[in-house]
Formats: structure tokens, C-alpha cells, sequence
């Protein structure tokens, strides 16, 4: 499993906080491990999924992805 952690760009309220967790557990091979208002970390399985596409999913409910460090 491989880990990162999501800088997130447009995250104001706890509404934010659901909406970007549904959408990483929705992603295939992601463990959500914390999210809160600015930032996600996820553990993922590179065989399943990617960061980038981990990235996207955050992007696709309208929000900006800043950085990822893993």
C-alpha cells in the first residue's frame, strides 16, 4: 500500500469534508484515513488505482489539489 496526502484548494465546511470523502471512497483500492478542511491522506493500492487518479477525483467535485506528498 502506498500513502499520500492531499493538499485541497476550495475546502470551506463539513459539507466539503463529506462530499471529498465520498468521492476518494468511491475510488477502487483506496483506504480514506483522514480527511479534513484543506487536506485528504489516503492509503491505496498501486495495482488498483493511482495518485493521479486519486487527484482526479477530488478535481471531478469541484475542488483544487495543490500538492500531493506521499
Amino acid at each position: 500500500m502506498n500513502r499520500v496526502t492531499l493538499k485541497i484548494d476550495g475546502m470551506t465546511c463539513g459539507h466539503c469534508v463529506a462530499q471529498v470523502t465520498k468521492a476518494l471512497k468511491e475510488v477502487d483500492g483506496v483506504d480514506v484515513e483522514q480527511v479534513t478542511i484543506g487536506t485528504a491522506t489516503v492509503s491505496f493500492d498501486p495495482a488498483s488505482t493511482s495518485a493521479e487518479r486519486i487527484t482526479q477525483a477530488v478535481q471531478d467535485q469541484g475542488y483544487g489539489v495543490a500538492a500531493a506528498t506521499r
